[in-house]
């Protein structure tokens, strides 16, 4: 494993770069204050081949790895984007994972090439309210009716719904109370977001605006036979390679966000003078920056060791959870010590620290909560009982 990138993914994260300096500070206060998709990020990111990266070349992708994707995403949160950028693509480029490790085909064809090229929204629709963080414990059901599926149910916490035109729907197809294994008889479908059988409820929320999230009532959804991806009732182990990539992206999202607080700390501390010197100069400023900024370094290595893990086929269960852990406590500390360099000015929007500060702590209880990943490492590595 070498930690040096090579010269493509040089010129990969030099043309992420590129495309976030046309988004400026104000462009995204709008996008958040209007609360409205950022459309024209969108089309550029998708022009520029960044949506389709994990995809093959055979269905419209540059046929890279999960580690281009951590490279995009960290340059993307690291620049004025912040999540709101970050949230706005990421589930196009790791959410039709399950699609393509183990759908047919016939599937790849039909829908992969629309992903890659931005044409077709992908959302994730997994979470539900009285299951949370116990997948195996949701409701929402699939009853077979012939060559079609009949699903009701209720999902929350859904990303981007309002823009989706697949969902990639967990449902159960067998009662938890009738499976040898809870994990068993779940099934997933890549599933059309018809809006007759759909209802959209947007969650208001305190920051990542410019991103959409919701609860969802789902009233008799008929989903095709040919949208359920692989077997019946093993939906819950193909989405695993979905949610692994997940844990790293939302990782390296934190650690974007907490460089580029730091580095607009760096700069205002470099050019705000007070008792005649940059307050730079001062080791009350000096210590927390130096420490965050070690910090996100440290958590960093895993976070690309993870995804590392990831490409070449071996199990990363476990550092994909560490990573997301470390990175978005690094992230956030080092958001919230470049908050405190700003002083009263970090209240103002006009430095926009305050619009990255509501969006880091997200990644502390998102996709799955610090408290439950520690809950894993102690049982799946270190062997200790199960807490839960």
């Amino acid at each position: 494993m070498s930690f040096e990138l090579t010269q493509e993914q040089q010129m990969l994260k030099q043309t992420v770069k590129d495309i976030c300096q046309q988004f400026d500070d104000e462009y995204w206060r709008r996008i958040e204050s209007e609360h409205r998709f950022a459309q024209e990020f969108w089309d550029v990111c998708a022009e520029a081949g960044l949506l389709g990266v994990m995809i093959p070349e055979e269905f419209g992708g540059s046929g890279l790895g999960l580690t281009e994707a951590v490279i995009i995403l960290q340059e993307v949160s690291k620049s004025a984007a912040a999540m709101d950028g970050s949230s706005t693509i990421h589930l196009s480029i790791f959410g039709a994972n399950p699609l393509f490790y183990h759908g047919n085909k016939e599937q790849k064809q039909k829908y992969l090439p629309g992903v890659a090229s931005g044409q077709l929204h992908v959302s994730f629709g997994v979470t539900e309210p009285n299951a949370g963080t116990d997948t195996t414990r949701i409701t929402t059901f699939a009853k077979k009716e012939n060559e079609t599926y009949m699903i009701n149910g209720h999902k929350v916490f859904i990303t981007k719904a309002q823009n989706a035109d697949r969902l990639l729907l967990l449902t159960r197809t067998t009662p938890y109370d009738e499976v040898k294994k809870k994990t068993d008889g779940m099934s997933l479908f890549f599933a059309p977001v018809d809006r007759k059988a759909i209802t959209i409820r947007e969650i208001e929320k305190m920051g990542r605006n410019g991103v959409d999230t919701n609860e969802l009532f789902i009233d008799q959804l008929r989903v095709d036979e040919f949208d359920r991806i692989g077997e019946e009732g093993k939906g819950f182990y193909y989405l695993l390679d979905g949610l692994n990539p997940e844990r790293i992206l939302v990782a390296v999202e934190a650690l974007g966000m907490g460089y580029g607080a730091i580095e607009r700390a760096v700069k205002y501390a470099n050019e705000r003078v007070v008792f005649g010197r940059p307050i730079g100069m001062n080791q009350g400023i000096q210590f927390p920056l130096a420490d965050a900024y070690s910090q996100l370094k440290a958590a960093e290595s895993l976070v690309y060791y993870a995804a590392w893990l990831y490409d070449q086929g071996k199990k990363c269960g476990a550092e994909a959870n560490m990573a997301k852990l470390r990175a978005s406590e690094a992230g956030f500390n080092a958001v919230d010590a470049a908050f405190q360099v700003f002083g009263g000015f970090a209240y103002a929007k006009e430095y926009n620290i305050e619009r990255i500060y509501r969006q880091i702590r997200l990644p502390r209880i998102a996709p799955v909560s610090n408290e439950l990943i520690k809950s894993f490492i102690a049982r799946h590595v270190l062997g200790l009982p199960k807490s839960y």
